[in-house]
């Protein structure tokens, strides 16, 4: 079959019959462009999902129709942010991006208070703001807003749609970026959808995977983990209204939609239309990794996951060619790289690098974040990787065994290690956190803990230990200046810029207490602003320097659009890596993992243009002396 014709003929057909009413003749000319140069690939994209169905050409029509609609409910400023966002294609790859994610009640309280934040965020230097999900719950346990009754609406705590419609104004006037989830793997089991399915009305069953017995979950099982084991074991749940056995990857009341089914396909496109003309930039794809399920596999990472991704992003370049997508795979670096295209995902999460900071901070050692990033972190120019160092959820060591292997290193032997040195029971560690997940099958687990806790100064502050409140300070500086230089989106979880400590409140709380993400899900008080502003407390080191790192950032283009390579050292204490920019700059980067001086070989200079150069952070020239190059404990260098 001739694809490329066939995707003609059907668009000639479904233009023949689309409802035109609703554009005007300016707004309908640039919609059809954009669907003439888009259909071919979105057709050829659709029918590798749903082509064999008799009922294909309906769902593709309908589909047209949700697009043709979803642009016409843009608004005139949205429209001209299009055109924008399409002549500086790269724009999130600036040295002026800076993120931030956030839980709305936690750091303001709700949406309106949210706005007179605005100051804090300008003065710290954000330019992308990543709420958390915010849509409307059950009551209770929502899995931190990611179980979505409705995608339409706001819980009613934080505010209302009107609410964030009107903060999206505000953070644009600002030149903030907003980012929202998409969570679209899944509903909550209060999801109208769900309701209709759990009457038994067919056109809703069909929308999740819902079974009569359990002889086909049991055939799934066999190649499926299990997310949340300490929570409940397997990976359906018994619904007794509906009689049914549904497929609930993540907790009994997220309810896993049916990708199979070309109406989930075009209901989710409809709701990401809705949340893209909001005002949000960017996309945040929770769990992508789970949306196609296939007999015989995990069910993760499937070639068909990556289809309908990239059939999504298709429909946003058609409506809302302004947002873009930002992948949320926390899985084996190779299956991560390959969300990661300008067609599919244009920012991805970048988990390898956040765990093996923390693995090189535990064993003082870069090897394995070397030779890791040396193989995983050169990606697509058109894209950018959103790096981090905490996030609202959990650290799972997710390098790659065979670069550990190469090494010397086992990948389960060293996981256990990590694991224990970071929930604080290996013997020596600075670290207080919290194991997460513990599988009493297997022992293995995922660790939780604000930065500044994992970091160190948790404990040195209950100890009233000088010495290691400085080593904590520095530690925090260190990683902070790693994510700020390496290329791509630094993205700082709210709270770490002030370094607050774990918050065990949650294990009082009866909706809470089961998960223990929330330790590190801390709100950020008058209090704790008005802590970090005292000159002799830790938390005010942490400020100061992470915002003194920022400026610098901010002043330099190399920071931006540029090149990396990560380089070998002769010190394996230290991890070494260049930007080269198309102007011919370079900046070379150097980080001491070691509470001790470390030293390095002074060719190391022979990256720069004439062997010489001054540090950006401490505006100082780099002498070297007996052929050394001198790092101080936890001492970051940027060199230019």
């Amino acid at each position: 079959m001739n694809l490329h014709l066939e995707s003609q003929r059907s668009l000639n057909r479904i233009m023949s019959s689309l409802d035109r009413s609703q554009l005007s003749k300016t707004d309908m000319a640039v919609f059809e462009a954009r669907l003439n140069t888009e259909f071919p690939r979105l057709f050829e994209l659709l029918f590798q999902l749903y082509g064999h169905r008799y009922d294909f050409y309906y769902y593709l029509q309908q589909l047209v129709d949700t697009l043709a609609q979803g642009y016409s409910q843009r608004s005139r400023a949205l429209k001209n942010k299009d055109k924008k966002r399409l002549n500086e294609p790269h724009w999130y790859q600036s040295q002026n991006m800076l993120g931030m994610a956030c839980y709305v009640d936690l750091f303001a309280g709700d949406l309106v208070k949210l706005q007179g934040k605005i100051p804090y965020l300008k003065e710290l230097g954000i330019t992308y703001l990543h709420l958390m999900p915010l849509y409307d719950v059950p009551k209770g346990d929502s899995d931190g807003g990611y179980a979505v009754s409705d995608y339409r609406k706001v819980n009613e705590k934080l505010g209302s749609i009107d609410d964030l419609k009107t903060l999206a104004k505000a953070l644009e006037k600002a030149g903030i970026s907003l980012v929202l989830d998409f969570v679209f793997n899944h509903t909550s089991d209060e999801h109208r959808w769900a309701m209709a399915a759990k009457e038994g009305i067919s056109e809703f069953t069909e929308f999740y995977h819902m079974f009569d017995d359990r002889t086909l979950p049991d055939q799934y099982e066999h190649n499926l983990r299990e997310i949340f084991p300490q929570v409940r074991r397997g990976n359906f749940t018994w619904n007794e209204p509906a009689k049914k056995w549904v497929w609930t990857t993540f907790n009994s009341f997220q309810w896993d939609l049916n990708y199979s089914n070309p109406a989930v396909f075009n209901a989710i496109t409809d709701e990401m239309l809705f949340l893209a003309n909001l005002g949000c930039e960017a996309l945040r794809l929770d769990a992508l990794a789970f949306i196609w399920k296939e007999m015989g596999t995990s069910c993760e990472n499937q070639d068909k996951a990556h289809t309908l991704i990239q059939a999504f992003n298709s429909c946003l370049q058609i409506s809302a060619p302004a947002v873009v997508f930002k992948s949320e795979a926390i899985v084996h670096p190779d299956e991560v790289l390959k969300y990661i295209d300008k067609q599919e995902c244009q920012l991805s999460y970048n988990p390898l690098l956040m765990a093996l900071v923390w693995e090189s901070l535990a064993t003082r050692k870069t090897q394995l974040l070397t030779e890791s990033m040396r193989k995983s972190f050169a990606i697509s120019n058109h894209c950018a990787w959103a790096n981090y160092i905490r996030s609202h959820d959990d650290i799972g060591w997710t390098f790659d065994d065979a670069v550990a292997q190469k090494l010397g290193i086992n990948g389960n032997d060293h996981r256990y290690f990590l694991n224990q040195f970071y929930t604080g029971r290996f013997e020596g560690s600075f670290a207080s956190g919290v194991a997460f997940g513990e599988n009493p099958s297997t022992g293995d687990c995922r660790v939780c803990g604000s930065l500044a806790s994992l970091a160190g100064l948790e404990s040195a502050i209950q100890h009233n230990h000088a010495q290691n409140i400085d080593h904590a300070v520095k530690r925090i500086l260190l990683i902070h200046s790693i994510i700020l230089s390496i290329g791509g989106v630094p993205l700082l979880y709210s709270g770490d810029e002030l370094g607050l400590l774990n918050d065990y409140s949650y294990q009082q709380d009866i909706n809470k207490k089961h998960d223990d993400r929330w330790v590190h899900r801390i709100a950020l008080t008058d209090s704790a602003i008005l802590q970090a502003s005292h000159p002799q407390a830790a938390q005010y080191k942490i400020s100061q320097g992470l915002h003194h790192l920022i400026k610098i950032r901010q002043q330099h283009a190399i920071f931006g659009q540029a090149e990396t390579q990560i380089l070998d050292c002769d010190n394996s204490h230290v991890f070494v890596f260049t930007r080269h920019n198309s102007e011919g700059k370079t900046l070379l980067v150097l980080c001491n993992f070691s509470e001790f001086e470390q030293h390095i070989d002074s060719k190391i200079m022979d990256q720069l243009y004439d062997s010489t150069g001054k540090d950006l952070i401490t505006q100082q020239d780099i002498r070297c002396s007996n052929g050394h190059l001198s790092l101080l404990p936890y001492q970051a260098m940027w060199i230019v």
